[in-house]
């Protein structure tokens, strides 16, 4: 039977997960099918009846074991029984480059953002013991201070925040409590036969390492877990210093300041260029691609650097560090399109919502919109022809931009360059144009 203070432990952690959820949302479980999740999903259930809160729970099915189908299936009766809505997700787990463990876990991220709307509070199991695993994990990976911090609480992540309400809890009382659910006939779970693996390196840390720092420390988990908070604390910290620097820095929505950036000492550039990524939404450079970057920050002012990473790129111009999303190669890179120069232009980027016509009449004529080639001629009011390239270059355009500037062809006259998704750059002598919104005042 379950010890009445580790129950009613897990109870009020629960409770205060839920205060934490905004009125109206919904509360999501994460359901495994195993003892931690299947037991977070029926005291959740009792807990959000009790306070008329929405509940339902997302089982993400990897396929990758022949037991999958028996998870899903367990999943779908506690559901039935718990009175549930349950949102299955089968997703497809590709390990080339980055192992099994991880690469599932890339999956079932994407499915969190795909599957549960913003705003709403995704709950899952994870207890001390998981913790003080995903510490141990991030020390041998040489992780920094953010690794280090393990599991938060909550964070929001792509919109939904996600709540850990047991992250303090010894993985003891949630299998006290489990049992005397099972016991009563009011839980029923399945078990991974693959947590015996310890090929995988989670297991292998909760069957070998832990339990034999467990016999000289008998706190270790606990200590390791203080440790993970104690990183969390430094990391927010750090934030938010970097951040009252980077407003120093910042030149421009990507950009910051290459030679103030290289005057701060080595650690500082890193701490300041992986906040600026995270501000951005993108993905931090590893730390060879990292140093490499960093290296080039003291380069002549006409260089041009680019480094490149999984989920994100550098480029230095001017004086200028581009932190930029990860490259693609240009969408149609033969794209031409006919045009009347006042309904919205469809390309391959995205609309473009301009009108362009010409005359003091604003005669619309045929028009022909093509990517940017290079050797295009335009000519200005007051300036007579000039070559686009040095024009661009003039407007500080970088040249990496350059290949999706739009121009608009009046038989074999360059009229106008456009950067979607409605500033002109440059219009012909004789020419009008306006923004749409602006032309239909």
């Amino acid at each position: 039977m379950a010890h009445p203070s580790h129950s009613q432990r897990l109870q009020t952690l629960l409770e205060r997960a839920l205060a934490d959820v905004p009125p109206g949302r919904c509360v999501w479980v994460a359901l495994s099918g195993g003892m931690d999740s299947a037991l977070l999903l029926t005291l959740a259930a009792e807990l959000c009846r009790a306070r008329g809160r929405p509940l339902r729970a997302l089982h993400i099915n990897h396929g990758l074991q022949a037991a999958a189908a028996d998870f899903e299936h367990r999943c779908r009766a506690l559901c039935r029984e718990l009175g549930v809505p349950l949102t299955v997700a089968r997703v497809a787990v590709d390990a080339r480059g980055r192992g099994v463990e991880g690469a599932a876990r890339k999956a079932r991220y994407a499915a969190f953002v795909e599957q549960v709307p913003a705003g709403d509070t995704l709950m899952l199991a994870q207890h001390r013991r998981d913790q003080a695993e995903t510490w141990l994990l991030a020390a041998m990976r040489g992780s920094g201070v953010r690794g280090l911090g393990a599991m938060p609480e909550r964070r929001v992540f792509h919109g939904i925040t996600l709540a850990r309400p047991w992250l303090e809890a010894e993985h003891g009382a949630l299998a006290d409590a489990a049992r005397a659910l099972a016991g009563e006939g009011r839980l029923d779970w399945c078990d991974d036969p693959t947590n015996a693996d310890t090929r995988f390196e989670r297991n292998y840390l909760r069957h070998r390492v832990l339990p034999a720092l467990k016999a000289r420390w008998p706190h270790a988990e606990r200590s390791l877990a203080a440790a993970a908070l104690h990183m969390q604390d430094a990391d927010a910290l750090l934030e938010a210093y970097a951040a009252e620097e980077l407003a120093t820095l910042q030149v421009g929505a990507e950009q910051l300041d290459a030679a103030a950036l290289a005057g701060r000492s080595r650690g500082r550039q890193r701490l300041l260029v992986r906040t600026f990524c995270r501000q951005q939404g993108l993905a931090t450079p590893p730390q060879k691609r990292l140093e490499t970057l960093l290296a080039q920050l003291g380069a002549a002012a006409d260089a041009q650097a680019h480094v490149t990473w999984p989920g994100g790129c550098a480029r230095l111009w001017r004086g200028r560090l581009y932190l930029l999303p990860e490259e693609h190669q240009a969408a149609a890179p033969d794209w031409r399109s006919a045009w009347d120069g006042c309904a919205p232009l469809a390309t391959p980027l995205g609309e473009v919502d301009v009108q362009l016509k010409a005359g003091a009449e604003g005669a619309a004529l045929p028009l022909i919109a093509s990517w940017r080639r290079g050797g295009e001629v335009i000519r200005l009011a007051g300036r007579g022809r000039r070559d686009l390239k040095r024009l661009l270059a003039e407007a500080g355009v970088p040249p990496w931009e350059r290949h999706t500037i739009i121009v608009v062809w009046a038989k074999e006259a360059c009229v106008a360059a456009i950067k979607a998704p409605d500033t002109l750059l440059y219009q012909a002598a004789g020419w009008r144009f306006a923004p749409a919104r602006q032309a239909a005042r």
